[in-house]
Parts: C-alpha cells; structure tokens; sequence
C-alpha cells in the first residue's frame, strides 16, 4: 500500500489542488482494479509499471503539453526563426558597419586594437539580436501552442491553417542544390558592405602598425597605398558595388539559379576582375615610403622589393580570376539541375 500512496502522491501533487482528491480516489480505484485479491508487492510494481510514470500520467489528467513547442508549430517555429535570424542578423551588422564609417570619417589613424575591437563588438552585437530573436519568436510560438484550438492535432502551416494537397501549388518545384538559401543572400549583403569599408577606408585600416612606448597597443603609421591614388577609382568601385547588390536583390527575388541570373553573375564577376586588374595594376598605387620601409626593415633594395611585390600582385590577380571563373561556373551547372 505504501508505494500506491507514494505513487498517488506523485501524481496529484503535479494537478491544480481541486483535482487532487478526486484524481486520488480515482487513482487507487484504478490500481486496485489492476491488482488480484492476494496481491503482493512485485504485482504493485506491475501495475503502476503499466501505468508509467507519475510525471506523464499527471501531465495526462491536466490535459496541457509537456513541450514548449508542439508539432503543430514546430516546423513553422523553425522557418520563421531562421527567417528572422537572417533578416534581422543582416540589418543590425549592416546598420552597424554603417555607423562605423561615419564615426572614421574624422579619425586620422586607427589602432589595431581598435579594428579588433570594432569586430569583437560586432560578434557580441551578433550573438545579443540572435539571443532576443530567439527569445521573441519563440514566446509568440509558445503563446500560439496554447492558444490555438486544442482539436487541431495535425501540423499547421505558414498561414495558420491544416495542410491540405492545393498547398503544393503554392510551393515551387526547386531543386535543393538549385535553390539560393536566404542565409546566403545575406552573408552576401554583408560581405560587400565589408569590402566596400576597405576600399574607402583603406588608407586607414591597411598599413603599417607599430608599437609606441607609453601609449599602449598598436598604432597605424602609415598606409600601404596611396590615397588620392585608390580614391580616384572610387566611381569604378563604386559602380560595382551597386551591380553586386543589385545582382543579391535578383536573387533574393527569384530564388533559384536559372541561366538569366548565371549570365547576369558572369557579367558582374567580369566587370569585378577587370576593375580589380586596373586598379592593382595601377604602379603608384603602393605609398612609395611604404616600400622604403619595408626595404630597409627586410634589409633589401627597393627593387628587389617591387620585383617581389609584382609577383604578389601576380599571384592576387591569378586568385581572384580563378575563383571567379569557379563561381561563374557553379552558376551555370546549377542552373542546368532540373
């Protein structure tokens, strides 16, 4: 007897307290029904063996879910948050950057430490949105598993409601390994904005840091290129940003690679690699006390230096058509898969 009253206990002390003695009496009614007239302890443990456990059984008679998320909402709970995550992700670090450059626009030189600095706080604004997203949209789902009728038992879709077959007209018929994910779309939104920050404040992010005693940290001494030299490219540049963001909201917008958008990045990658070439080919790109210094610290001639630096450029130049050519590619095999 004592382990059936233990057992009760467990359960009813999980239930609203107006429940409780009559889930009680019911209970034992129910577990005495089980056992035979002469029963012995070993029949006890069978029969609240067939019962289970107190916490499902309690969780039974509440007649309320033991899950945050019920499959009627879980799938659209994952859609939505990696929607979300993505959009949301994007928008902040894009804002963010963005800021960024307007609080340089009036600093002479900038401290290693402070790039570092600048990308630590980036990651941590990062993992903040992805923490309050995952917070809100998984309350709104929480409230939506409780609150929709209880006599839907199937899982819902996007719009709310059952699946039914005429759902399947409203769903393209796209290959995965054809199909443009969101995720890449935004990394692509953030990849640009990062390179478009490079170019226009290179002259204060790419060079030379040294320490200062006294004053701590690194510091930015001189540029590796020439300013007015790389600025003068800035409509070039300029214009290639737009086409990569004009070529992301394409494909965001048809989702899919098909051979329009394959021969529209073909087009872009083209202009990208031949501006690229002008402006590295440029020879009074390098700031010339750049490559003083760096003669003079590797204890070489200037000319040793440039001839090195032409083969660097070489090997820049060779990179970056081959993996254009590579992307240009996987856009026309990707586009093929039907």
């Amino acid at each position: 007897m004592e382990l059936i009253e233990v057992y009760v206990r467990e359960v009813t002390r999980r239930l609203p307290e107006k429940m409780r003695n009559d889930i009680a009496l019911e209970l034992r009614s129910t577990i005495e029904d089980m056992l035979p007239d002469d029963y012995t302890e070993d029949n006890v443990k069978q029969a609240l063996e067939k019962l289970g456990n107190p916490i499902t059984l309690a969780a039974q008679y509440r007649d309320q879910p033991m899950h945050l998320i019920g499959p009627k909402f879980y799938d659209t709970y994952i859609s939505i948050l990696k929607l979300t995550l993505t959009i949301v992700s994007t928008v902040v670090l894009s804002l963010f950057i963005i800021e960024k450059i307007a609080s340089l626009s009036n600093v002479e030189t900038l401290s290693l430490f402070s790039v570092v600095g600048f990308i630590v706080e980036a990651i941590g604004l990062l993992l903040r949105t992805a923490i309050l997203d995952f917070f809100c949209v998984t309350i709104v789902f929480i409230i939506l598993d409780r609150t929709i009728s209880p006599t839907i038992h199937v899982p819902l879709t996007l719009s709310g409601i059952p699946w039914k077959p005429d759902d399947l007209k409203n769903i393209p018929n796209i290959p995965l390994k054809k199909a443009i994910k969101i995720g890449e779309i935004g990394a692509g939104f953030i990849w640009t904005i990062i390179w478009a920050i490079f170019y226009f404040k290179a002259t204060h992010l790419i060079g030379v840091y040294e320490s200062r005693e006294g004053q701590g940290g690194l510091e930015f001494v001189m540029p590796v290129f020439q300013h007015d030299v790389l600025f003068s490219y800035w409509p070039l540049v300029s214009l290639l940003i737009l086409l990569e963001l004009l070529l992301l909201t394409y494909k965001a917008k048809i989702r899919q690679w098909t051979f329009k958008l394959a021969i529209s990045n073909t087009i872009v990658q083209l202009i990208g690699v031949i501006g690229f070439i002008i402006i590295v080919s440029n020879s009074n790109l390098v700031n010339p006390e750049f490559v003083t210094y760096f003669s003079q610290l590797l204890d070489n001639s200037q000319d040793n230096l440039s001839s090195a630096l032409s083969w660097v450029y070489g090997i820049i130049i060779a990179s970056v058509i081959v993996t254009s050519l590579i992307d240009c590619y996987s856009g026309f095999r990707k586009a093929k898969i039907k």
